[in-house]
């Protein structure tokens, strides 16, 4: 299928279950929520197929038929530092770019490479709940500062956050655009960031996977591109694969301008023996293209879509209000003003409206009494999730 047909991509029905995916085939064991009658909205991915160009790399790849070893060719390089450079302004040099197995992988080596064990994190929460994950499976301890709730977004409490630190910690792990709120950071507010770093001697690892699924009106900005001058402790995290539902590739980019800290992280991934997925190579050399620039901005165009049906649903529910989202495809949903305990909530969307978004608790402060959901599927989907989810909670209307 060619992407100029009138045929819409982003809402062609594709049944997933029974695929291996773990959205979906993973659900009931993890949720209770059937994926017979149940609709997955928690890990995020999407339900759509990726871009036609990337489609048409592994189907050449196919006809090829020879999956033998394959180097970090330019034309990768090339192709990452071109969509930085269109998509973000962003200036790198393609001996910047390191490959890892995803940026869970990517988090988890910065951590074994400038982190000692039992060394303490530093998080911004609420936040995406792998960070604490993998700090705690690398035996490291998480301090946790709370972000301060302004209105219908977050805001920044470095006073806070510094008053939780005692000198010793050794890295701060930060979430850009900001997974579960969708905040997209101005630049002085990554520059105070950069700063705090800075004066507590920390790494900044900054994981800015979600850099392409922002909404008109919000920029962006590389934290790279923010504050320059911090490049000596700075490790910037980025993929493809949220952009272009290629998360099952396992291939993603750590770009390290500093030439120490990219010596460091080097001679780790060859004591590894690490190299990437020949076919993750190519889907993403595919996907960082022109054609696959129109692509992304369609699918914005369509997630825009389902946000707006999303919440105009959900904060017609009294006590219950979906938080503005200014990037990703991540529905921050606060259900404090209902009154209820978060069991009686969580009972609600799963056993009532037959709904697996992910926990809010799981995100550590902040998120006591919110649920995430994934509205990156197909409209019709968002559509019913709006209406079950109206129907559990009906007795508040």
């Amino acid at each position: 299928m060619s992407f100029n047909q009138p045929i819409d991509p982003f809402n062609i029905p594709i049944d997933r279950r029974g695929t291996h995916s773990s959205k979906w085939d993973l659900m009931e064991q993890l949720y209770g929520v059937s994926a017979e009658d149940g609709l997955a909205m928690w890990t995020a991915d999407s339900d759509y197929p990726t871009a036609p160009c990337v489609i048409r790399a592994v189907r050449e790849a196919a006809d090829h038929g020879v999956f033998g070893y394959m180097n970090i060719h330019q034309d990768y390089l090339n192709a990452i530092q071109w969509w930085m450079r269109e998509r973000h302004n962003w200036e790198i040099d393609t001996s910047w770019i390191l490959t890892t197995q995803g940026l869970g992988n990517g988090i988890a080596l910065c951590l074994d490479v400038w982190t000692d064990p039992g060394a303490r994190i530093v998080t911004f929460n609420p936040v995406y709940h792998e960070f604490r994950i993998k700090i705690e499976k690398a035996r490291r301890e998480v301090v946790a500062c709370p972000l301060k709730r302004a209105g219908d977004t977050y805001v920044l409490d470095l006073d806070d956050a510094q008053a939780r630190l005692d000198g010793t910690e050794q890295m701060l792990i930060w979430c850009s655009p900001q997974n579960p709120s969708g905040r997209v950071w101005t630049t002085e507010e990554l520059r105070a960031i950069a700063e705090f770093a800075a004066r507590n001697d920390l790494i900044l690892v900054s994981d800015e996977i979600h850099q392409d699924l922002v909404y008109p009106g919000q920029t962006f900005v590389p934290m790279h591109v923010a504050a320059p001058e911090v490049e000596d402790r700075l490790v910037l995290l980025t993929a493809a694969s949220k952009t272009f539902n290629i998360a099952g590739q396992r291939t993603g980019n750590m770009i390290l301008p500093d030439s120490k800290l990219r010596a460091d992280m080097k001679q780790r991934l060859n004591a590894l023996d690490y190299k990437p997925s020949a076919l993750g190579i190519q889907m993403i050399t595919a996907a960082y293209s022109p054609e696959g620039a129109v692509w992304a901005d369609a699918q914005i165009a369509h997630l825009e879509a389902n946000r707006k049906t999303f919440d105009a649903a959900i904060d017609a529910i009294p006590g219950v209000y979906s938080m503005p989202l200014q990037s990703t495809y991540l529905a921050w949903v606060d259900f404090s003003g209902t009154g209820m305990t978060f069991e009686e909530v969580r009972r609600r969307i799963r056993e009532v409206a037959r709904i697996a978004p992910s926990d809010g608790p799981e995100f550590g402060p902040g998120g006591e009494i919110f649920m995430r959901f994934n509205l990156a599927t197909q409209h019709a989907r968002v559509e019913e999730a709006c209406a079950r989810l109206k129907d559990a909670f009906s007795d508040l209307q």
